[in-house]
């Protein structure tokens, strides 16, 4: 009896230890896409994927390479938030989702960008393409080319706002994954559109004025609290696709379902998706902040160049891993020869945990070191020879 008792006492106590031992949920999504995939905005580290390369109708998440190539010309200067944008009776004519917009009506950059990130409008897309290329056609080969710059082997656009219903308009879960990326990482300020739910704008037409409210098609910035955007898309081709982009704990997360068979099913898939990722990541980072000693310089007009890391280092876990374990080490030559460029990689910091590479971080020249000529050697003797 005492032994019975024994044993018994030792599973309870055992029982009541794993109770209290913390354990990350591992357990798979239950996602209805045929098409998804999850990813880790700041690394590109994938969390997990099905049919990811799949090429598949994209309906209105066209968009997000629509809003990247905006934002790609606001950032050359030569556009602007507050650049005028005049509606074209072809961007009226418009169908599926729209903003109403009216044939001669102008609307600030700005305003358009919102009309296109809040309520999908396929009028204003049209209308920023015409402004930005001269037309949507040029303004798809705009599209492409990004697309191809980019390396996405599975993407290719007819138009700017996925109505097209074409087998030769297509996309993957994994580059539509790869385009929010780039967007949200190179243009942050684009949350900024996508994460308000409801906003008026004022339609100035020569009927009048009026006020139309802009509703986001993303229902996520009500259903799930760490929602930042992207973007939805439907047809009767695509069926329902969404690309969920969300923050918590400084872990950015993007989210693709392609192909999912409801609206309801979408969120839902989004949200199993986007909570698997947030119960087995965890996110090491370093910032790179601490100085890095000068480096010497052969045979240049300097006898040295300070510096510095090219950006922070982050490492995204999705095994449990003890991050504690993360050790850095810096690698660089003893000298190096004349002459050198401002931003030339001179070094790395390599990262490895248990002793396997993780990952590095170049380091960069912070000056530019000219090659010594003659007379500079000249003027390093008569320095030296009179003690400066």
């Amino acid at each position: 009896m005492k032994r019975f008792f024994k044993i018994t006492l030792c599973y309870v106590i055992c029982f009541i230890f794993l109770l209290m031992t913390p354990m990350k949920v591992s357990a798979m999504p239950e996602v209805e896409a045929p098409s998804y995939i999850l990813m880790e905005a700041s690394t590109g580290q994938i969390i997990c994927e099905k049919d990811a390369d799949q090429r598949r109708s994209p309906a209105s998440i066209t968009k997000i390479m629509t809003l990247l190539v905006i934002f790609d010309h606001l950032g050359t200067g030569r556009i602007r938030l507050d650049s005028e944008v005049m509606t074209s009776a072809y961007a009226k004519s418009m169908g599926g989702s729209q903003v109403f917009l009216e044939e001669g009506e102008i609307q600030t950059l700005e305003t358009i960008i919102k009309c296109i990130a809040v309520a999908s409008g396929n009028d204003a897309s049209v209308a920023a393409a015409e402004f930005i290329a001269g037309s949507e056609a040029e303004f798809v080969a705009l599209m492409n080319q990004r697309a191809e710059d980019m390396g996405l082997t599975n993407t290719h656009f007819e138009d700017c706002c996925g109505l097209s219903e074409s087998d030769n308009h297509y996309t993957s879960a994994k580059d539509v994954a790869l385009m929010s990326k780039e967007l949200i990482t190179k243009y942050p300020q684009v949350l900024d559109y996508t994460k308000i739910w409801m906003e008026d704008i004022t339609h100035e037409t020569r009927q009048g004025s009026s006020l139309f409210t802009l509703s986001s098609t993303n229902k996520l910035l009500k259903m799930y609290e760490w929602t930042t955007g992207l973007k939805t898309g439907s047809t009767s081709k695509a069926l329902y696709c969404l690309s969920a982009t969300a923050s918590k704990d400084n872990i950015d997360l993007i989210g693709v379902v392609m192909g999912s068979p409801s609206n309801k099913t979408r969120f839902r898939d989004a949200m199993a998706l986007l909570d698997y990722g947030y119960s087995v990541s965890a996110l090491y980072e370093d910032p790179n902040t601490e100085r890095l000693p000068t480096l010497p310089v052969k045979g240049g007009v300097l006898d040295e160049t300070a510096l510095v890391y090219k950006e922070p280092f982050r490492y995204l876990d999705i095994k449990g891993s003890d991050l504690g374990k993360i050790e850095k080490t810096i690698s660089l030559p003893e000298s190096v020869e004349a002459p050198i460029k401002r931003g030339d990689a001179l070094g790395e910091a390599v990262y490895t945990m248990e002793g396997k590479r993780i990952g590095s971080v170049s380091i960069l020249s912070d000056l530019t070191v000219e090659k010594a000529g003659y007379k500079d050697y000249l003027i390093k003797v008569w320095k030296i020879f009179c003690g400066f």
